[in-house]
């Protein structure tokens, strides 16, 4: 069974068109990521506030991916976009 992930961050004023390019270049190497099944990305303007919503195969999966950015520097790159640290959540999909 697959997990969700979510991540929710503040982005620093007047650094959305910034990161929006970040993203768009970075992303794809997300979704390529092995266990990475979705990544959809929201942005309230109204609030600065980034929710990355993902979709991984397990939470090991993710964990790899999260280690893998934290040493090739793409993490760091992120993170100057934004006013402190994601807030990162770990959900199983219930059907009801």
């Amino acid at each position: 069974m697959s997990i969700w992930v979510t991540l929710e961050m503040g982005v620093k004023a007047g650094a959305y068109e910034s990161l929006s390019v970040f993203l768009n270049e970075n992303l794809p190497a997300v979704r390529s990521f092995e266990g990475a099944m979705s990544v959809s990305v929201l942005f309230d303007d109204q609030t600065n506030r980034l929710l990355l919503l993902e979709e991984w195969k397990s939470k090991p999966h993710h964990q790899a991916y999260i280690a893998a950015i934290s040493t090739n520097g793409v993490m760091e790159q992120l993170l100057a976009f934004m006013t402190g640290a994601p807030e990162v959540k770990y959900f199983q999909r219930v059907m009801i």
